[in-house]
């Protein structure tokens, strides 16, 4: 009787000494890819707050473990494909650094669509879910979000007319802004974020169009001295679609007490919140601008550059229709979402 409870308590011992091996075993640790540096208004004010909501509703069982500044390799062109083969299980990036890879989304970068971010990203949302799910089959979206106004940030001067854009060579982000700047007379230089500080400092080029968000992260108050922004009263010049994602088998693979978590904090509710995120992100980053020249482009001078921008929209219907989509729905169904959201 003995021997049996002295081998009854040590088998006890070891199981009770495994359990929160087994604990450990079934929490789920998410590695979190983007480019951009930690402190950025991005992680600070959007990842590590989503990170630590999906934590404290799973009691800890879904942790994130966040790699900013692509410090887990590649190129921030490269994290749609990282996210898919399974090397990382969360990323933040933009569609638009891979053209042509996500075509529908588009309608949403061409120029002079967007008029609130907030507004914007709920509408972005639904539009995947309506006319592009089929792009993003390859992974599991969480939230699809725009940024702010697009600003010109200038080294020599500052943009107040069509003629001062001519032969400038500036940053693009996406395949559309660089049809848009070209089609307004300056030189688009494509290149990710973080290539901005690098381009600005070695005059490779003459400015940038990113919106104040961006700015402590590569510091371009340091490196121009002019801003320029556009009638706030009008629809921004341009904005970028961003893809906030999971691995499709890691999500999956969660226990469904789990994915419930995550779907929880997912969606058209999660995007609008990223869209004001961003914009509060643009006042943050505008006030570290303050010791430049800032100038508004008004709403007559910007009817021309509408003018001059149709074409790069005419160009964009034309190219998806001839791929085999119906453009025109495309970009109609965008605005429809646009102004039903807007209101």
């Amino acid at each position: 009787m003995m021997r049996f409870r002295r081998a009854a308590t040590v088998a006890a011992l070891l199981l009770a000494s495994a359990l929160p091996q087994a604990r450990a075993a079934d929490d789920i640790v998410l590695k979190v890819h983007h480019f951009l540096p930690a402190g950025s208004y991005a992680q600070q004010m959007f990842i590590q707050p989503w990170c630590d909501k999906i934590a404290v509703e799973s009691a800890r069982r879904i942790r994130c473990q966040i790699y900013p500044s692509m410090q887990l390799g590649g190129t921030p062109p490269q994290l749609v494909d990282q996210l898919r083969d399974g090397l990382v299980d969360v990323i933040w990036t933009l569609p638009g650094y891979t053209p042509g890879r996500f075509p529908r989304i588009e309608a949403f970068e061409l120029p002079f669509m967007m008029q609130s971010p907030e507004a914007a990203s709920r509408a972005l949302w639904d539009f995947v879910q309506q006319y592009a799910a089929e792009d993003f089959k390859a992974v599991h979206p969480i939230a699809f979000h725009v940024h702010g106004d697009g600003v010109f940030h200038l080294v020599r001067k500052p943009v107040t007319t069509l003629a001062d854009l001519k032969g400038l060579k500036l940053r693009a982000p996406t395949r559309q802004t660089n049809k848009l700047l070209a089609a307004l007379g300056a030189t688009p230089v494509a290149m990710p974020v973080p290539a901005v500080g690098e381009a600005l400092a070695k005059g490779v080029i003459d400015g940038a169009l990113v919106p104040y968000e961006v700015v402590p992260s590569v510091k371009i108050q340091e490196l121009v001295k002019f801003h320029s922004e556009t009638d706030p009263a009008e629809p921004a010049i341009y904005t970028s679609t961003f893809l906030f994602a999971m691995n499709k088998a890691r999500y999956d693979g969660l226990p469904a007490e789990l994915r419930k978590v995550i779907d929880a904090n997912s969606g058209a509710d999660l995007s609008a919140h990223i869209g004001a995120v961003f914009l509060q992100a643009d006042a943050e980053g505008k006030k570290l601008t303050r010791g430049n020249t800032t100038n508004v482009i008004p709403k007559a001078e910007l009817a021309q550059w509408k003018k001059a921008a149709q074409p790069v929209t005419d160009a964009w219907v034309a190219e998806v229709t001839a791929k085999g989509m119906n453009g025109q729905q495309l970009l109609d169904g965008a605005r429809a979402l646009l102004h039903k959201h807007a209101r």
